[in-house]
């Protein structure tokens, strides 16, 4: 918890932190507390490579995922609130990604002809190009970045993951 590895990027907390939080925390409770600051790590550090790895295509993770899911639809677009509920992020997360697109003529917006309360995106050709790109960069690193794993660990992996995910999932 806290040490450095390799390139001496710090990984989690500073170490007086994690000194403080020992002291406080029960012996018990500690391995927990490490597996948070590892996976807390983890996914910061896979989502600033992956977002690196998307910076001259799609731009970021975040836009790559909605380029996905427009194109998903083939051509039948995606509401702009589907959008939010997919992505789990706030209406003006959404709007500034859709914003920066549509001034880049990746996506399209329109007013739903059945709902005018609603936008509807879709892909442009451009973008339909840029998501591609963007896709075929991602999956040569996703071959490498995985291929030391076995298909059981990646397997055993996220099903913990998918666990884990579960129990921070408040009760109704």
């Amino acid at each position: 918890m806290g040490n450095s590895q390799g390139n001496n990027r710090r990984r989690g907390p500073p170490p007086a932190v994690v000194d403080e939080i020992r002291k406080r925390v029960p012996k018990r409770d500690l391995p927990g507390v490490e597996v948070l600051f590892a996976l807390r790590g983890a996914a910061q550090q896979m989502d600033n490579a992956v977002n690196e790895w998307m910076a001259g295509s799609a731009g970021s993770l975040a836009r790559f995922q909605i380029l996905m899911a427009l194109r998903a639809t083939k051509g039948a677009g995606i509401s702009h609130k589907e959008i939010v509920e997919a992505m789990s992020v706030t209406r003006a997360t959404v709007s500034g990604l859709m914003a920066s697109l549509e001034r880049e003529g990746l996506v399209k917006s329109a007013v739903d002809r059945d709902d005018r309360r609603k936008l509807i995106a879709r892909l442009t050709a451009k973008g339909e190009i840029i998501v591609e790109e963007a896709f075929g960069v991602a999956m040569a690193r996703f071959g490498k970045l995985f291929a030391s794993f076995s298909r059981e660990e990646l397997t055993a992996l996220t099903a913990l993951l998918n666990r884990l995910r579960q129990e921070f999932i408040p009760p109704l």
